[in-house]
């Protein structure tokens, strides 16, 4: 993992509201490579003596400064720790982008779904859809009050910069009170033919998910990001037993439209086999706690050793974390989508 860290100088500091603001990295020439990044991914970061995921707001099409948002939460030790302590000049280590939460065309129509902070990884896939994509894009964004809208100039502005395709439905629990499934259902109906991107709190996306499941959208259609705090330390190395790899399964895997055959030791994770053999598997945490290393299963069985992330969807259709996972069959066949 060590190899993979870069640290990186904040350029600036916005203040989006009372209790969030965003981080703007500077990325040298050097490192340009390692930071491109797809809408809707995100970033690791060591905050402090934690380290934690935070989406991307910045589009990839604004250059080469990327941008966080952080929101802070009552005993969020790495949200505090940043908003109190990060300053213009502060350098930070950083993972390079990870996570799948990001559509495969921005042609598509879009029903995107926010709620707090959960604005960040949704401003990216907004932005990058409005200004190369040329489907219609419509957010329903929700607060607890006028004060605690992330975004709000910005959002009003692309309101008026692209009235023909894109429209954002604000609820204000000051307002309207908790989001409820049916009066998100009654906003989601128009909609059901778009793709959705849910983020934000799990209440909401329990609710909005609901919602859009009784008016008939297929579950493929339907994305979800969301986070859990980091028990470990993705920033140092780890070291994964080696006893048992006598005994292995038959993996082919399809990377980057190229298929691998390797065998599979039996008690060794997936990811790390991947990585041993020179792959460039997409990864984050490596706990089991982000979504950064998924890939479906095409033929055969494996155990995933924790999984604080997928549903019980995803894992019916397939999707299994790679850094979690160990054979069970004799042969493995995997693809990354």
């Amino acid at each position: 993992m060590t190899e993979r860290v870069r640290t990186l100088t904040v350029a600036e500091v916005i203040a989006e509201t009372a209790d969030a603001c965003s981080l703007v990295f500077d990325i040298p020439p050097e490192h340009a490579e390692a930071f491109r990044y797809r809408p809707g991914q995100f970033l690791t970061l060591r905050a402090g003596s934690v380290a934690r995921c935070y989406s991307l707001s910045s589009a990839p099409d604004e250059g080469s400064r990327l941008k966080i948002t952080v929101k802070r939460t009552g005993a969020g030790s790495g949200s505090n720790w940043l908003c109190d302590n990060v300053r213009p000049g502060t350098k930070i280590e950083v993972l390079p982008p990870a996570g799948v939460f990001t559509p495969k065309s921005f042609d598509e129509d879009l029903l995107l779904f926010a709620a707090g902070s959960g604005i960040t990884p949704v401003m990216s896939i907004l932005k990058t859809a409005l200004r190369q994509g040329t489907g219609q894009v419509v957010l329903v964004y929700a607060n607890r009050d006028e004060r605690s809208v992330i975004f709000g100039a910005e959002l009003a502005a692309f309101g008026r910069e692209y009235a023909d395709r894109f429209a954002v439905l604000h609820w204000l629990e000051s307002v309207q009170g908790l989001p409820d499934v049916a009066r998100l259902r009654a906003l989601a109906r128009p909609f059901t033919t778009f793709e959705a991107f849910l983020c934000g709190p799990t209440p909401f996306m329990t609710t909005a998910r609901q919602a859009l499941t009784e008016l008939g959208m297929p579950r493929r259609r339907v994305h979800l990001e969301k986070f859990v705090s980091l028990g470990g330390n993705p920033f140092e190395a780890t070291t994964e037993p080696t006893t048992g790899e006598s005994d292995t399964a038959a993996l082919r895997v399809n990377l980057d439209g190229t298929e691998h055959t390797f065998p599979w030791p039996r008690q060794r994770k997936l990811l790390d086999l991947l990585l041993d053999k020179g792959l460039a598997a997409p990864y984050s945490c490596r706990e089991g706690q982000c979504s950064a290393c998924a890939c479906r299963i095409v033929a055969g069985e494996v155990k995933m050793l924790d999984n604080d992330i997928l549903d019980p969807e995803d894992i019916a259709e397939g999707i299994v974390l790679a850094c979690q996972s160990v054979p069970l069959t004799d042969e493995v066949r995997i693809t990354y989508e």
